[in-house]
């Protein structure tokens, strides 16, 4: 691809985002499990807790990320905020790779701190955002998320851009909630931060991805990486630059670029 020049290159990954971004996507995406709820509330802790455990292979990130709901009874937003303790023990039994139930029981017990004390995890989200990047945000999300007591193992399963991480997880849950694509695939019900602000969630495959197509070149996928590749999807796209996370997956992940 290092032969197309900006304007074929952009082009070329407008076509694959609309190749992509419909809701035949949905059904083998983390993000049909948000897309079982209508409540904004159930949305938004689903999408955060199936976003946690997105890593590996999207089969078994689908089963439990279902686990997870079927453990909270199937509403998310009533568990986190009037589960008992014996409901709230029974989390115990959960485990995703490297996530087991000691993380997801605090993470109950935190998002209830959030929406009962904080406003929710938008309100969060809107009293910590700026205007250009919300990887700052982020880091400051996760000292608000975690200020109760909690086992420090638990804190690696919220990245933290200011410590250099590309925060993959977190940037796709927020573009999920923030982005309103008008084809049924990103939510949009997170009204007050900018689609301009939003990060592309970079892993493995969309970074390898962009580099072939030349739209970056540092080798490691961190945060230094995501300013990269968000300079130049905004040249692109200044308003909605996120939106070509659908042709780096795509490209990456379906079509083994």
């Amino acid at each position: 691809m290092d032969n197309l020049n900006k304007t074929e290159l952009k082009d070329f990954l407008e076509y694959t985002v609309e190749k992509y971004n419909r809701p035949a996507f949905i059904d083998l995406d983390p993000i049909s499990i948000p897309h079982k709820f209508s409540i904004k509330e159930d949305i938004e802790i689903s999408s955060f807790l199936t976003a946690t455990i997105s890593w590996g292979n999207r089969k078994a990130i689908l089963k439990a990320a279902n686990q997870m709901i079927l453990y909270m009874g199937d509403s998310p937003y009533d568990f986190v905020i009037s589960a008992s303790e014996s409901q709230l023990n029974r989390t115990s039994d959960f485990y995703y790779r490297t996530f087991n139930g000691t993380d997801f029981n605090y993470f109950i017990h935190s998002l209830r701190n959030i929406y009962k004390k904080h406003g929710g995890l938008e309100n969060v989200f809107n009293e910590l955002s700026t205007r250009y990047s919300l990887q700052e945000t982020i880091g400051r999300f996760k000292e608000v998320f975690f200020e109760l007591p909690h086992q420090e193992r638990t804190e690696k399963h919220v990245s933290d851009p200011t410590n250099n991480s590309a925060a993959k997880r977190i940037n796709m849950m927020l573009r999920w909630l923030v982005r309103n694509d008008n084809a049924g695939v990103d939510f949009g019900i997170w009204k007050h931060i900018s689609t301009s602000s939003l990060s592309c969630p970079l892993d493995v495959h969309s970074g390898n991805t962009a580099r072939k197509l030349g739209i970056l070149n540092r080798k490691q996928n961190d945060a230094k990486a995501v300013f990269e590749l968000d300079s130049i999807l905004r040249e692109f796209d200044p308003i909605d630059p996120v939106k070509y996370d659908f042709a780096l997956f795509g490209l990456g992940v379906i079509e083994r670029f």
